[in-house]
């Protein structure tokens, strides 16, 4: 299983990076993970979008989908022909959040080319995929996914406050791809991000065997991120565009 990030930006595009959104590839299948703003551009750089085989949203914040506007103009209008239909999972109101993004009725909204549907209860086959979503302490409704193929796992923790949902939904998983929004010196609100040091103490609970931290926001000064996040005591690494990890 292939992990590329496309883009790890918090809470909007910085100067360097799209805001959220991962592909993972595997057996010739390209499943992405996330399509925040600004995401569509530097995904040239890794697939051609048309290659994309099914599409799987942590939750509705611009920042975690709203390039899917961008992504359906290529597909509904791409001079080649509009390729096959994919999937595209998210919280129960995907089909109709997207059609009001693009200001279309959300009937038939953009089911020219995606099947939108909310996430099934349990594990469900996504191409060569087994995939877990777990709803995970956010503002709206959010998921953690749990991504396994070939007896590896990858865990993307979407955005989420301290919770035993995400402790279990990352639960022995290879990779832990973790948000570290916040700090620990700022008084920080309850029930909406992790800090770094939070992400390391989740992901050593969980038993994980590589952290990777994303979705730091440019407003802050990032330095100590790393430090933070120590206490996981194991491999910890930064996310940044391009980065590629094997899983």
């Amino acid at each position: 299983m292939k992990l590329t990030v496309v883009g790890c930006a918090g809470s909007y595009p910085n100067a360097s990076s799209a805001a959220s959104s991962y592909l993972i590839e595997h057996d010739g299948f390209a499943m992405v993970m996330d399509f925040g703003s600004g995401a569509l551009g530097p995904m040239h750089d890794y697939i051609d979008p048309l290659r994309i085989d099914a599409v799987l949203l942590s939750h509705l914040h611009a920042d975690h989908f709203l390039d899917m506007c961008s992504f359906y103009v290529v597909r509904r209008y791409h001079p080649s022909g509009m390729p096959p239909i994919i999937p595209v999972y998210g919280p129960d109101d995907v089909a109709e959040r997207l059609a009001s993004a693009y200001g279309m009725d959300p009937d038939p909204g953009m089911s020219d080319c995606f099947d939108a549907r909310g996430y099934p209860t349990g594990e469900f086959q996504v191409g060569p995929f087994t995939v877990a979503a777990t709803k995970v302490t956010h503002p709206v409704e959010c998921y953690a996914l749990r991504v396994t193929a070939a007896g590896r796992t990858l865990v993307f923790s979407g955005d989420t406050a301290p919770c035993e949902a995400l402790v279990e939904a990352a639960r022995g998983a290879d990779v832990a791809l973790f948000e570290a929004s916040f700090r620990e010196q700022d008084d920080n609100p309850e029930g909406l991000h992790l800090t770094a040091r939070q992400a390391g103490l989740l992901a050593a609970e969980a038993g994980v065997g590589r952290l990777i931290l994303t979705h730091l926001v440019a407003w802050h000064d990032n330095s100590g991120a790393l430090a933070e996040a120590e206490v996981f005591g194991g491999d910890v690494s930064l996310a940044e565009p391009g980065l590629v990890v094997r899983i």
